[in-house]
């Protein structure tokens, strides 16, 4: 990590909103000697401060990185004397430029609640053991970041890119994952309660040994999705594609699939075929749901109620 290049980053931006040392200093409750270590490259503030700045000078925290465009064509605030950052000028600089690199990726144990990375590029970062409630995640490209052990409750991942992300032994309550690009996604073990998956596309996603009684899936496509050891008891996934997907040792109590088209899916049940697996299975409802005549036959095999099934 380039500490000079860092810390004349932050001077520009700093003398571009007329703002002194002292006075940054105490925006982020720090020394003016500490600022000035940092303009100088002799040291480096923490990710939290790091994360504050970025606020403070109107910039994005890829602002920072070492290829990223200077502050006069990336969106710039005044800071006000009561505190109220105000908006002067806004020139975006286009996230597709191949110049554009993130500069951190090791978040883990940060407090990051209701943090800002809306549209940044994050590739194979860390999150492990954070705080991130509340945060925003919408349209960030996190791919292959993992978030393990960490408070993401509330987040929003609207449109955001979590392929090969992992998200394991996390509290992911009430998160949001509208529109989400969810491909060789893996959620274990994870709370999903109230969390939200809407329009969204799950290619080769993994969500195993997870509680997923409450949480909600509207409008999705499910592709090549594994769902072994969890719990869907009386989820609702009506009118929604499913194709190749594995319910493999799952708790399936309940679940309705009327009006939804399944193609390939597999049922197995957790242990040798039991009177309890079968009465669940007979609880499932597909009301005029489609499928191939494969899956139908493993369906009616277990018993389970196909009058109102269709063939695709």
């Amino acid at each position: 990590m380039d500490t000079k290049m860092i810390g004349n980053k932050i001077a520009v931006a700093r003398k571009k909103i007329n703002m002194s040392q002292a006075g940054l200093a105490a925006h982020v409750f720090v020394s003016a000697q500490a600022v000035g270590k940092w303009e100088r490259g002799e040291s480096l503030p923490d990710v939290i401060t790091l994360n504050q700045l970025a606020k403070i000078l109107g910039v994005d925290l890829n602002y920072f990185s070492e290829n990223q465009q200077p502050p006069e064509d990336v969106r710039l605030y005044k800071v006000a004397a009561n505190g109220d950052v105000d908006q002067t000028k806004q020139e975006i600089a286009d996230p597709s430029d191949p110049g554009e690199l993130q500069l951190l990726t090791n978040f883990s144990g940060s407090d990051l609640v209701k943090s800002d990375f809306a549209g940044v590029k994050a590739h194979k970062s860390k999150f492990n053991g954070s705080a991130l409630r509340g945060s925003d995640f919408t349209k960030a490209d996190l791919t292959g970041s993992s978030f393990s052990g960490s408070d993401i409750r509330a987040a929003n991942f609207e449109e955001a890119n979590l392929t090969v992300c992992t998200l394991s032994v996390s509290d992911l309550t009430e998160a949001r994952f509208n529109k989400a690009i969810l491909v060789r996604t893996e959620f274990s073990r994870s709370a999903l309660t109230g969390a939200k998956f809407s329009n969204a596309k799950l290619i080769d996603v993994k969500l195993t040994k997870t509680d997923l009684r409450q949480t909600i899936f509207e409008n999705c496509v499910f592709d090549g999705v594994d769902f072994n050891y969890s719990d869907l008891s009386g989820l609702c996934f009506d009118k929604q594609v499913f194709t190749g997907v594995k319910f493999h040792n799952s708790a399936l109590t309940d679940v309705s699939f009327n009006g939804a088209t399944l193609n390939c899916v597999s049922f197995r049940s957790p242990y040798a075929l039991t009177n309890r697996y079968y009465r669940a299975i007979k609880t499932i409802r597909f009301d005029d749901a489609m499928m191939d005549k494969l899956t139908y036959a493993t369906l009616k095999g277990l018993g389970a109620d196909l009058s109102k099934v269709t063939f695709i």
